[in-house]
């Protein structure tokens, strides 16, 4: 299921965790079915499965369960807690994510659910309830049972999170107070940053103390900036302090808030890290950026924006081109249909008044699109159910203005679009939030990009939309008529339809139908499958028609999230080829909220320049899920880097290995088309590694050239060995050449 939708309860209000907390994190019992009895404290859970909360139950010997399953504790709810507490009147129960749907019980009584009537309602995402300290269900200082009903439409199910996810807490003077760092990070000369950090409340309780501001570089450890400043905030009064950061060198360093209220004593703690610039500056002559290739079917209608750079305007040319196309020689926008087969070898030229560029390009039309991973934006990381019209549409007109000129292409609609009925002749519809598709469809096309949507093989998608079950064939033909693109296609409710434990045709199923739709229309949809890896769908889904298959849950905006997924892709990766691609799901940088709320990235600078950095090394996908209407300028540097996404498009499409791993780096290798080497050296542990290489030792013998791909530039190096220097979660990204 999605594991994503309510993640905005991550930054709604200002509530966080309590320091002073009872941990819930062992002792938990499993077992799968269904049956109020198993709220009950005197029932009797000895033959339970012990389970972990670690991961869901699918790899704890569940992969078959789609519906209900019940966890229990037995804990003891200490009077100190409260006794300890400035606030005394609400206790919080934190049990990690919840995997549909989820009901809390405690000691028999419900205390929180995420569903109204029907637990198939219900959506992943925090399971938490607070209920009053004066509620008779709490027993103080003696043994507790807490009984956690959970039902799961499909993928990954349970209860489930890092250690610090599980636990009782009260909610406290902290819990109603936070330091504020949204705000953008600007900069100034002389490597200058500076930002508006807010301490605020939504309380009315007046906070009065101290704000300590400490920067630390972390490679030395050194401390480079040092503050501390007498605060007063209340409830519409919060204090600001506009913080000043001078001649910082091309590294992020680590930013702490601390803010200690005098009264209670208690402190608030943040921190972040500052963002650094590495992706040079455009260069003010024509420079043609994205993938040497581009495939379509024969007689399909074509769609190619050329992606180059430069001082505006440009003027547009492209030799050779076959009959039946035509470019626009200002925008650079390809279109028209081509009937033959066969590889069309071109030549783009792009000129301005300082100059031209020169790109061979190879147009092959043929039995296989998608050559290259696709290159794009998805509404669900930003804004999940609550996408419009009005937001498709700033993300289209971002893309343009700012992305397309590097080769970003989709614009693609998730979850949150379709209409609770269907037409009285069984087509789908739009819902209000969108009152003309294939008016936003031909709006995005006018830019020069590509138009995306989404559904699911059940009866309902994961948001409780309609889905696509029994209405392939129309729901095809509606989409050919919209001008779709791309395909999202999402297992979620078809776990109703499958048998309690699919095999693997079963597992094909909904996908070949669905494929056998999208062939009888002569458009080219991009299908993406979206099933969470079930059933090793990277052995068999490029053979039914996938273009790109999900291999993993839903990523969320954590280190953990990130680097569990990304450095587990190497059983899939002999699967990546053009046209077929793992997908280790969409990205997490910039502003992602999940709803109507946005948050900066909880991953670190280092961390984003990991996850780029391997995406485009796994020939992953790379669908933007942040608010593109609040782009700033660290996430657009991050998107823009043109020898980057070049090793992303890369036409041999294939995926990198992973030829060495300790415990603190992993170095990962991908070939590519003209027999260079793109080298991902990934420090893991969490501090700055000095990481010496010995590039026989890795088979990479004999290449002569060294180019820092992140920075643009070579490296003088003695060809044998290699040294650098990188950071926490970071990440050195070469290309190795002779």
């Amino acid at each position: 299921m999605k594991r994503s939708l309510l993640l905005i309860l991550l930054v709604a209000g200002f509530l966080t965790a309590s320091a002073q907390n009872v941990s819930l994190v062992n002792g938990w019992k499993f077992s799968p079915g269904d049956s109020t009895q198993w709220s009950a404290t005197g029932f009797d859970d000895k033959s339970w499965q012990p389970i972990s909360t670690a991961e869901s139950w699918e790899p704890q010997g569940h992969d078959k369960l789609d519906g209900f399953g019940w966890y229990r504790l037995h804990v003891v709810i200490p009077s100190s807690l409260k006794n300890n507490a400035f606030f005394k009147d609400s206790i919080r129960f934190d049990l990690g994510y919840g995997d549909d749907s989820y009901a809390v019980y405690l000691n028999g009584q419900l205390i929180g659910k995420n569903y109204n009537t029907d637990p198939k309602s219900g959506f992943y995402g925090l399971c938490k309830t607070t209920i009053k300290t004066n509620d008779p269900a709490i027993l103080w200082d003696k043994d507790n049972v807490i009984a956690v009903r959970v039902f799961d439409t499909g993928g990954a199910g349970g209860i489930y999170g890092d250690p610090d996810m599980f636990s009782i807490s009260m909610i406290d003077i902290m819990d109603y107070a936070r330091i504020n760092t949204e705000s953008d990070f600007s900069y100034g000369d002389n490597n200058t940053l500076g930002k508006t950090v807010k301490v605020e409340t939504g309380s009315n309780y007046t906070y009065k103390g101290q704000l300590d501001i400490t920067v630390v570089d972390p490679e030395t450890g050194g401390s480079i900036f040092q503050k501390t400043t007498d605060v007063t905030f209340a409830k519409g009064s919060p204090y600001s302090y506009a913080l000043t950061l001078p001649n910082l060198q091309a590294r992020s360093y680590m930013i702490t808030y601390s803010f200690k209220d005098d009264r209670s004593g208690k402190k608030l703690i943040n921190t972040e890290g500052t963002p650094y610039i590495l992706t040079p500056y455009v260069h003010a002559k024509p420079q043609i950026n994205g993938a040497n290739v581009f495939g379509a079917h024969p007689g399909a209608q074509f769609l190619y924006k050329i992606p180059a750079t430069g001082h505006k305007p440009l003027v547009f040319k492209v030799d050779s081109l076959p009959a039946g196309l035509k470019l626009d020689a200002t925008t650079g926008i390809i279109t028209g249909t081509v009937n033959q087969k066969g590889d069309y070898h071109v030549v783009f030229t792009v000129r301005n008044r300082l100059g031209f560029a020169k790109k061979k390009f190879t147009i092959k039309i043929g039995d296989v699109i998608g050559l290259t991973p696709a290159l794009g934006w998805n509404s669900w990381n930003a804004f999940g159910l609550s996408v419009t019209d009005a937001k498709v549409r700033v993300a289209a007109k971002t893309i343009a203005d700012k992305l397309s000129a590097h080769g970003w292409s989709y614009v693609n609609i998730d979850d949150g679009w379709e209409a609770p009925q269907r037409a009285a002749s069984g087509e789908i519809v739009a819902n209000e939030k969108f009152p003309d598709m294939k008016g936003l469809s031909d709006y995005v096309h006018s830019l020069g990009l590509r138009f995306g949507i989404y559904s699911s093989p059940g009866p309902r998608t994961c948001g409780g939309y309609l889905g696509s079950y029994q209405h392939e064939d129309q729901d095809a033909k509606t989409y050919g008529d919209w001008g779709v693109d791309y395909l999202k296609y999402d297992w979620c409710s078809y776990g109703e339809i499958a048998p309690k434990e699919p095999s693997l045709d079963d597992y094909k199923k909904p996908y070949q139908v669905m494929r056998a739709s999208l062939d009888k229309v002569n458009r080219d949809i991009m299908f993406s499958f979206c099933q969470y890896g079930m059933g090793d769908s990277w052995n068999w889904a490029g053979e039914v028609g996938g273009n790109s298959w999900r291999t993993t849950g839903d990523i969320t905006d954590t280190w953990k999230s990130m680097s569990d997924i990304g450095f587990h892709q190497q059983a899939e990766q002999p699967h990546a080829r053009p046209g077929h691609f793992n997908d280790p799901d969409m990205l997490i940088v910039g502003k992602v909220g999940w709803g109507d709320s946005q948050h900066n990235t909880r991953l670190t600078p280092d961390e984003q320049y990991t996850h780029i950095s391997l995406w485009s090394l796994l020939s992953s996908p790379l669908l933007i899920g942040c608010d593109l209407g609040k782009l700033d300028g660290f996430t657009l540097n991050l998107l823009t880097n043109d020898e980057v996404l070049a090793i992303s498009q890369d036409a041999l499409g294939k995926e990198a290995k992973e030829v060495f791993k300790n415990d603190n780096y992993l170095v990962y290798v991908k070939e590519l088309e003209d027999g260079s080497k793109a080298v991902g050296i990934f420090n893991i542990s969490g501090k700055y590694q000095t990481i010496n290489l010995n590039w026989a030792e890795l088979n990479l013998g004999g290449y002569t050239k060294v180019r820092d791909v992140w920075r643009q530039k070579y490296l003088i190096t003695n060809n044998k060995t290699f040294k650098t220097n990188v950071p926490s979660h970071g990440v050195e990204l070469v290309r190795l050449g002779k």
